[in-house]
């Protein structure tokens, strides 16, 4: 195990195994099952509640495997245990739909995308954020006709309409039972199968079955309790492992007067587990419930040592804790192993930190999560840059924690919104821009001045509002000149005058706009930014095509040419997209053509979802341009369905919507009505794997 958490699954091991090597277990729940897709016949929310570790995860899990045959528009699973900030409820409700967050009122956006479709909406977790929770889903049932929400919570979200059904534990052994009605009980179902990953062989026989039955009693049937116990047959037999939970369980728990009895056993199981680790592992436990996004053991090594425990020790103590189920979901993720705790193991952990430790960590936690926002920085022209993106798409969960433990100390927000601001690029790509642009406005609202740090701030703020069409950009690109001329710091002159050079080409002055982004660039080739010089130039290519396309293309072959000597794939693609806009409003279709069929290539193995439409877009244009007019229908179909996914459309895109619409006429007046309606439908049919193989066909 050790050298797994270290060095990643050796060779030969099987996918299966490499992928998670601790997957929950689902056993039984046929009577809730049943019942819960019988309620979804009537009721258009339904709520699963009951105690933490009872399965309601799970359960609404596996009934969101079962039922997707019933929604045209399938099923989408919204996980919120990671989540601590109401604000960003709505992005990721977005996010699992695979809407874009580039709106600034994203629930009226969600109730468009959702107005029409037959889906189940799956809110995992809502109780951390239950009012929050209660509101959204009031507003989505009331905007839409077909939406239908399951979800799980401790208690019941309170909305108009809801049906509640409380999760029972699983039915557990009578005493009298025989051997056969024993080992057919779910629980005990439920303890022979965690326990055979433990112990393999292991059955439940005539020699044990009675202490098993015992044992199920005594943890109530709750799930989460049983596999914690079952670890314990590593060291030590099922008849002592019932006697150790009698007398453990005879000891009330540190509950307060009148807690169900399920809770109860739940929290002295807790308590049980967390007194048969050693106390390094006690420590590690409660330092890595901070990480909601789970770890790897660059991160454990990095954050969690100190105050008795030494970095040495780490990958030890976290093989232990593997080995007790403390920690599960090891899953591989590039060269390493990801380790994750349940939500009411990890809610424990934290209960349990010490408040000194407490504070130690959080300094070490910022300062590990400043350096790595630097380090997987997605605008560095770099090889590494979609290697970044799947990281911080892991990480994003931990540097929302960091966020926030930014922001609840004034003498820490300035690392907050240094932070944020360096993930503005990872924010608009991953098309988080509301989620971005929250974290920038509260670092802005308690970091006031006329530090580099606010400066900054003010910067990436402005970029995102450009993207979002927001008139706040203009007040954010007039603040950040302001403070950068008071500060005269070549950096953020140079960042001023880039964001000033946007604003102007923004508002149609390509000429004005241009002078001032060849400005920015001659002062960012001065420091020796070879990365800002990459972002200006694509700035200066997107958003100069259709005003002077001869310029856009000379900035576009600039970037890509950079990028090649560079190895920056990411923003090569970029550069691309912007050369052959340039060459469509040039007249060179062939050219175009071709580099929006390799662009497409990369984005969709990329599965950048705002780059896609944008490319089978264009394709539809050039197949119109050559006279495949229903070819050209369908690939707008296509493209139709994945800008309703990013919440965009081509006529908000200054350097699109000419084109979009010249495009669609052309084609309805060559096919007419009834047989562009009919090829349009065809390509909103496609799957976006199937519609980018489409578009990459040979025509």
């Amino acid at each position: 195990m050790k050298d797994t958490l270290r060095n990643g699954p050796a060779a030969e091991q099987p996918v299966a195994d490499r992928q998670q090597t601790d997957a929950p277990v689902f056993i039984g729940r046929r009577h809730e099952i049943s019942l819960v897709r019988r309620i979804l016949t009537k009721t258009r929310l339904l709520t699963l509640t009951g105690a933490g570790g009872v399965g309601k995860t799970r359960l609404a899990r596996r009934v969101s495997e079962i039922v997707p045959q019933r929604y045209r528009d399938g099923v989408r699973l919204v996980e919120l245990a990671t989540i601590d900030d109401e604000d960003l409820l709505a992005p990721a409700v977005a996010a699992s739909l695979g809407i874009r967050d580039t709106t600034p009122d994203l629930v009226a956006l969600l109730i468009e995308h959702l107005a029409d479709k037959q889906l189940l909406l799956v809110l995992d977790n809502c109780e951390h954020l239950r009012g929050a929770c209660a509101r959204l889903v009031h507003r989505l049932l009331r905007g839409t006709s077909r939406l239908q929400i399951l979800a799980t919570s401790r208690q019941s979200l309170g909305v108009y309409g809801e049906q509640v059904l409380p999760v029972p534990s699983l039915p557990i052994p009578q005493p009298g039972d025989s051997t056969r009605d024993i080992a057919r009980s779910d629980a005990v179902r439920l303890f022979a199968k965690r326990a055979a990953t433990i112990r393999p062989g292991f059955l439940v026989d005539a020699a044990n079955a009675q202490a098993v039955a015992r044992l199920a009693r005594r943890l109530d049937g709750i799930p989460l309790a049983i596999e914690l116990a079952a670890v314990r047959l590593r060291t030590t037999s099922v008849e002592d492992l019932v006697n150790e939970l009698d007398e453990r369980l005879e000891v009330p728990a540190e509950v307060g007067p009148g807690t169900p009895a399920r809770h109860q056993t739940l929290r002295a199981t807790m308590e049980w587990s967390f007194g048969l680790c050693s106390s390094g592992e006690r420590r590690l436990w409660e330092r890595l419930s901070m990480f909601p996004g789970g770890v790897d053991m660059e991160t454990a090594e990095a954050v969690c040592p100190g105050q008795g425990l030494a970095r040495e020790d780490v990958l030890d103590l976290m093989a232990g804790l593997v080995d007790k189920s403390i920690l599960c979901g090891a899953e591989q993720h590039g060269t390493g192993i990801r380790c994750s705790m349940l939500e009411t193991v990890r809610a424990y952990g934290r209960e349990r930190l010490p408040a000194g430790d407490a504070e130690a960590l959080r300094r070490r936690y910022i300062d590990h999560y400043r350096r790595l926002a630097e380090r997987l920085r997605v605008d560095q022209v770099d090889p590494g840059q979609i290697d970044n993106l799947r990281t911080l798409k892991l990480e994003l969960p931990n540097v929302r924690v960091a966020l926030d433990l930014c922001f609840g100390r004034p003498d820490d927000a300035p690392a907050g919104l240094e932070i944020a601001s360096v993930l503005w690029a990872n924010w608009l790509v991953a098309g988080a821009l509301n989620e971005g642009r929250h974290w920038l406005r509260r670092g802005l609202t308690l970091v006031p001045g006329s530090g580099l740090a606010r400066v900054m701030g003010l910067w990436a703020d402005g970029v995102l509002a450009h993207y979002q069409g927001d008139p706040a950009a203009a007040a954010d690109t007039r603040e950040c000149s302001a403070l950068a001329r008071q500060l005269k710091d070549d950096a953020a002159l140079a960042f001023a005058v880039q964001l000033s050079g946007v604003s102007a080409l923004s508002e149609g002055d390509a000429e004005g706009g241009l002078a001032l982004l060849e400005e920015a660039l001659t002062r960012h080739w001065a420091r020796g930014d070879v990365h800002a010089v990459g972002v200006t130039l694509y700035m200066a290519a997107l958003f100069s095509a259709t005003m002077s396309p001869e310029r856009a293309a000379a900035y576009g072959e600039d970037l890509v040419r950079l990028c090649e000597e560079r190895n920056a794939s990411l923003f090569r693609a970029y550069g691309l997209f912007a050369v052959a806009m340039a060459c469509w409003e040039q007249g060179d279709c062939r050219r175009t053509e071709a580099s929006m069929r390799e662009v497409a290539a990369f984005w969709s193995a990329a599965d950048d979802r705002w780059g896609l439409p944008q490319c089978l877009e264009v394709l539809a244009w050039t197949a119109g341009a050559r006279g495949r007019h229903e070819r050209a229908a369908r690939l707008l179909g296509a493209a139709h369905l994945l800008w309703e996914a990013a919440a965009s459309s081509p006529l908000q895109l200054r350097f699109q919507a000419r084109s979009h619409l010249e495009c669609a006429e052309q084609a309805r007046r060559a096919l007419g009505a009834r047989a562009y309606t009919a090829a349009f439908r065809d390509g909103k049919r496609l799957r976006p794997s199937r519609a980018v193989a489409y578009a990459l066909e040979e025509s």
